[in-house]
């Protein structure tokens, strides 16, 4: 399930992150472990994180996944193995929050981004997911939230 999606301007936040290029199957392998990496950096450079964890997916490909995991914060992270510093970008979004575990994400997508061509935008080819609450153990799913953000044009092709 989805809140009630909305266009909002998105302001540039300044991020901590890890970039990965790798095959569908293996993200779950992957992506815990470079969240932790992140934040063992940031923590080691005394900076606290100015919101969620999140993984931008810089371009959709059924196959590959192409994106940073990170966390944003305050000032710039000095490079440290993988971790880099990096921005996302201003600009004009759709966004909502998905309520529900995470092997629901697709299906949340495809819902939220047939309401963006409804209404008349087009979505761009990347997208960001930040991760409000994770998963516990004997949680109830439906409290699990992920933000999805979409950036958008206005008109559709």
């Amino acid at each position: 399930m989805i809140d009630p999606p909305e266009i909002i301007l998105s302001p540039a936040q300044i991020t901590a992150v890890i970039r990965l290029t790798v095959p569908r199957e293996q993200i779950r392998d992957v992506m815990r472990p470079a969240m932790k990496e992140v934040i063992d950096v940031i923590t080691a450079q005394k900076i606290q994180p100015a919101g969620p964890m999140f993984s931008h997916h810089l371009r959709i490909d059924p196959n590959l996944f192409d994106f940073e995991v990170g966390v944003p914060v305050p000032v710039a992270v000095s490079p440290s193995g993988r971790v880099k510093p990096s921005q996302l970008p201003v600009g004009r979004v759709a966004r909502t929050v998905y309520h529900g575990g995470w092997e629901g994400l697709g299906e949340a997508w495809e819902e939220f981004d047939r309401w963006i061509v409804a209404g008349g935008y087009t979505p761009a080819p990347n997208l960001v997911e930040r991760y409000l609450t994770h998963p516990q153990p004997g949680s109830d799913l439906s409290e699990v939230l992920t933000e999805l953000v979409r950036p958008v044009m206005r008109g559709t092709n």
